[in-house]
């Protein structure tokens, strides 16, 4: 056989190989379609602690809790507040914790609620925060 001819075995054969790796690849490209949607965020960005203080008549620490309410639509949120001396937890100790629902939070409205915690030791100042949330949409 002559050299030309092998140069176009060669040539017809990389053209093939070239076919047996990048069809496959495109097919998945092809078959992929567009990306899906992002999923939602957590709802604990949502949520945020704006006051924590000590009602004078019986020494419990209540927190303010505002939720701004999400764009896909209305609904409800339960927040878990944690109530501590410092904010950095102590992994030994257990902080108290209480439970705030806000049913029928709008898309883009701001409410809030209050937290009640627990009997405060009187030489000490609390500090309260966001320990969970959770979003249930209205049906």
């Amino acid at each position: 056989m002559s050299a030309l001819k092998w140069q176009g075995w060669a040539v017809g054969l990389t053209v093939v190989a070239g076919l047996l790796v990048f069809a496959p690849l495109g097919l998945y490209v092809w078959a992929s379609g567009e990306p899906g949607a992002a999923p939602p965020r957590p709802a604990v960005e949502d949520v945020r602690v704006t006051g924590c203080r000590i009602d004078p008549g019986s020494r419990r620490v209540v927190a303010t809790v505002e939720v701004s309410g999400r764009p896909e639509g209305t609904g409800a949120y339960v927040v878990t507040v944690e109530f501590r001396e410092t904010a950095d937890p102590d992994p030994a100790a257990r902080p108290a914790q209480a439970l705030v629902r806000l049913p029928g939070v709008a898309p883009s409205a701001t409410e809030r609620a209050e937290a009640l915690g627990p009997l405060w030791p009187p030489a000490t100042t609390p500090w309260c925060g966001v320990a969970g949330a959770d979003f249930t949409p209205s049906g």
